[in-house]
């Protein structure tokens, strides 16, 4: 039978081991969300580490509150990332070797280069956001979390999360219009 994440929470206290497992299951959601809020590989990788060492330095004092152990971590993240982008004082450019096509391989270079202007407009209009409507993004979209988990993990109502969800994509619709990113015509 498997631990439930309690019991791996209160063995990790005195063994690694335990941290380790609760490492595995969390890293890659974390370094994701961080990722996509500083769309840097190398910054990325570093914030991810120092959430975990402030998770493990910490791990005494965490206190079960019903909310899942991921959104502690992810508030750890979310505060790193805001003193990363804090400390820089501007926002860093996409740069082409980062940006995931969406165009399949089998598409021609034509449609790829069409998909890839698409990804780096939106990522462009994504940072433009307020940070909370970004990690709602990366939450809903990178981690396929439920309003219900965001909402726990943003500290809101899932109505709350329901408004802001729906008021983001209306933003970004608009800004994507504004820079004729949305339209067909050639």
């Amino acid at each position: 039978m498997s631990e439930t994440e309690e019991e791996l929470i209160a063995r990790a206290r005195h063994d690694a081991d335990a941290f380790g497992e609760l490492y595995e299951r969390y890293v890659d959601r974390i370094y994701n969300y961080i990722y996509y809020r500083t769309r840097d590989v190398h910054e990325a990788e570093d914030l991810t580490a120092r959430v975990f060492y402030r998770a493990l330095s910490h791990i005494g004092k965490y206190r079960q509150t019903g909310a899942p152990f991921a959104a502690w971590l992810y508030r750890i993240a979310h505060n790193l990332v805001a003193n990363w982008h804090r400390d820089r004082g501007r926002r860093q450019s996409v740069r082409l070797d980062d940006v995931e096509t969406l165009a399949e391989k089998s598409a021609g270079p034509h449609h790829r280069a069409e998909q890839s202007e698409q990804a780096r407009a939106l990522l462009d209009a994504m940072a433009q956001l307020p940070a909370e409507r970004q990690q709602l993004l990366i939450l809903k979209f990178v981690d396929e979390l439920s309003n219900a988990e965001i909402a726990k993990i943003m500290r809101r109502s899932e109505g709350a999360i329901k408004s802001l969800y729906h008021r983001t994509l209306l933003a970004l619709r608009d800004e994507l219009e504004h820079k004729d990113v949305l339209n067909d015509e050639p």
